[in-house]
């Protein structure tokens, strides 16, 4: 039986636009694994404008309990890359979850 997600846990955070080639290969093999491997699923987005950066990154899980798991404590703490501060304009002080009301398994 396929689990089911109900709530989404989300991620912001922005770069200089000169950093941002640089900091999305780090993200995505020091930040986006550790959540492949427990979550249901997960997605990274990234916005380019002007002067800056956004990712966003969304995982998917079955329930807090799940989250609290993984992180070991407050599913809305952030827990910081090694080089976050190095990269980002500013860390992100915390995480958003959203229940999710609507899903639609077909988007694969």
């Amino acid at each position: 039986m396929v689990t089911k997600p109900t709530i989404a846990r989300i991620w912001r955070g922005r770069t200089r636009r000169d950093v941002a080639d640089s900091y999305e290969p780090y993200l995505r093999t020091e930040g986006i694994p550790p959540l492949q491997e427990v979550a249901l699923g997960v997605q990274l987005f990234r916005e380019d404008r002007d002067e800056e950066t956004w990712f966003t990154a969304i995982s998917y899980w079955p329930d807090i309990e799940a989250m609290t798991a993984f992180t070991k404590g407050d599913p809305i703490k952030v827990h910081h890359l090694n080089r976050d501060a190095e990269f980002l304009i500013e860390l992100p002080e915390r995480i958003e979850l959203h229940r999710i009301l609507v899903h639609d398994p077909s988007l694969r």
